[in-house]
Formats: structure tokens, C-alpha cells, sequence
């Protein structure tokens, strides 16, 4: 079972979502990736719900560089590779998509790796908008480019 719950944040509502084993889902709204809550419970009382909140709202107000909230992301093992990759960035800085595919395979897997960056279930906690194209610029994000902007600069870019 799947429960999720809506909570404001400086970007708009967040939706999050998560099993009894840990986060499974963090969108935005008009989220890419994201048909909406199909088949799950809306529930605020899981308690990886109520940690990720706590959590977030610590990163919103400058609190927190770093999520310790548990994961029940679903995925291949060429997709954990990739958003194991995403977690070790440090809060502030950035890297390329063709340096989390040389992390996680060869440097032929960019696209592969874009993709999988694309696909990462728990934005924000799972830093994909640290994730910059090769020459610095912008690119790619599934909650919107001024998004990815915001979480930059809200880091100190």
C-alpha cells in the first residue's frame, strides 16, 4: 500500500508518497513523470511521510544539507546506481550527466544515465537538480526548469 499526503513548500504543494518501508515518491506539481495518487491512500500519518516533511521544511529554512529519511524508490539496478550516485553530491555543489554516467558505467552511458536521472521517483531528497548539462547549462528537470533554478540557488548557486 501507497499512502501519500500534500504539504506547501516554497515551490508549490509537494506530493509525497510512501510503503511502510520508506519514500517512494516526492512530485510537483505538473510533475512530467507523474499521473497522480492512481490506487493509493491518502494518509499524512505514515511515518516516512511525517520524517520527509520534517525533513524538507528543515531544508526550506536552511537547516539541513542532508536527507536521512528512508527509501523504497523502485527502479533497475542501473537506475539505483544512478540516483546512489545522485545522493553522494554534497549539498552546494553540482556535476554533469556525463560525470554520473562515468560513476556508474562508461561515458557511452550519458543518455542512459539522463534518462535515469529523469526518472528519480524522490526529487529534491534524491538531488537530481544538481545534475547540469556539459557545458553548465540548465537542462532537464521533471518539476520545471524554474524549479531546478529555485534548488540551485536555494543552495547557493
Amino acid at each position: 500500500m501507497i499512502d501519500y499526503t500534500e504539504h506547501p513548500s516554497p515551490m508549490g504543494t509537494l506530493l509525497l508518497a510512501a510503503t511502510a518501508d520508506g519514500l517512494c515518491g516526492l512530485y510537483f506539481e505538473e510533475h512530467k513523470y507523474f499521473n497522480g495518487p492512481q490506487g493509493w491512500r491518502r494518509d499524512a500519518s505514515n511515518p516516512h511521510l511525517r520524517e520527509a516533511i520534517r525533513q524538507l521544511d528543515e531544508y526550506f529554512e536552511g537547516k539541513r544539507t542532508v536527507f536521512d529519511v528512508a527509501l523504497d524508490m523502485r527502479g533497475t539496478p542501473f537506475q539505483h546506481a544512478v540516483w546512489d550516485a545522485l545522493q553522494a553530491l554534497p549539498y552546494g555543489e553540482t556535476t554533469t550527466y556525463m560525470s554520473i554516467a562515468q560513476r556508474v558505467a562508461n561515458p557511452k552511458a550519458v543518455r542512459a544515465a539522463g534518462t535515469a536521472i529523469g526518472r528519480n521517483p524522490v526529487s529534491i531528497i534524491v538531488p537530481c537538480h544538481r545534475v547540469l548539462g556539459i557545458s553548465g547549462a540548465l537542462s532537464g528537470y521533471a518539476g520545471g526548469l524554474d524549479r531546478k533554478r529555485f534548488l540551485l540557488a536555494h543552495e547557493g548557486h
